[in-house]
């Protein structure tokens, strides 16, 4: 299986939950250079929620893709 961690060359979110009883891990690597991990799910869903509002997607709103 590939590596699917966020990388400066392949910025992204990931985000895994191996078992229901695990606690959930994220990381994010913008193409702005902001770089953010997190463990546990509420501090994962705070991540995927910043991501959403302020990374990845918020950057391309802002050059109106």
């Amino acid at each position: 299986m590939t590596d699917l961690t966020p990388t400066p060359a392949t910025p992204g979110l990931h985000v895994s939950k191996p078992s229901p009883s695990a606690p959930a891990r994220g990381s994010a690597v913008c193409r702005c250079g902001a770089t953010a991990t997190a463990v546990g799910d509420a501090q994962v869903l705070r991540l995927v929620r910043g991501w959403e509002a302020n990374h990845g997607p918020a950057h391309n709103k802002e050059q109106g893709r």
